[in-house]
């Protein structure tokens, strides 16, 4: 597996392009904003994006899913099942605010634990309530994309509608501080962490 990450969109989300380098099948996660160059890298690696992956639904991390679902026609946009209404409601998802509206449908809505193949691998969605109500996180092989949910020693903002404090911190460690200390974090914002050392330095948790 072949992870490579691109700051995306007005606020820089993590844009993460993930290979199975044995079958050149792969999988976008978290297009903030639409980038050429990842699309003719894609192009040029002879790679297959099967799937676009939203962790959840706000403008930062989906303001490119059209424009690259235009240039990967067969890739198929994967939201949480309880996402409907940011995905759709361009106030909600922030959008608007932006002077960019976006509202999108999924063609794929996942539920907690549900699994997903990309060639060789197999995704792992996890459902991570608290900065959003449909918020996930992706593992596989090893690695753990966080979306809004975990930071290196932060994590999600809990002031938005919808949001709560409690519901992270729960799902931070009911359902992600349970996996492998060594598995990698890789948030939407700032640097890759591990569980290991958020369980031991992350403040707010």
């Amino acid at each position: 597996m072949k992870i490579t990450r691109i700051p995306t969109g007005m606020l820089s989300v993590n844009t993460y392009y993930v290979v199975c380098e044995n079958t050149k099948k792969g999988f976008i996660v978290d297009p903030g904003g639409y980038d050429s160059t990842l699309a003719k890298d894609i192009k040029s690696d002879d790679v297959t994006i099967t799937h676009i992956i939203l962790t959840h639904a706000h403008h930062d991390h989906m303001g490119g899913v059209k424009e690259f679902m235009k240039e990967f026609p067969e890739a198929k946009l994967v939201v949480y099942k309880d996402e409907t209404k940011l995905l759709q409601d361009a106030d909600a998802n922030f959008s608007n605010y932006f002077g960019q509206p976006v509202v999108l449908e999924a063609d794929i809505y996942v539920g907690d634990g549900d699994t997903l193949n990309v060639g060789d691998l197999e995704l792992k969605f996890i459902h991570t309530p608290g900065h959003t109500p449909g918020g996930m996180c992706i593992y596989v092989g090893g690695s753990l994309f966080s979306g809004d949910t975990l930071f290196r020693q932060s994590i999600g903002r809990t002031d938005f509608p919808g949001s709560s404090f409690a519901d992270l911190k729960k799902s931070i460690h009911e359902k992600l501080f349970i996996l492998p200390e060594e598995t990698r974090v890789l948030p939407g914002h700032m640097d890759e962490s591990s569980i290991g050392f958020e369980k031991n330095h992350n403040p707010f948790v």
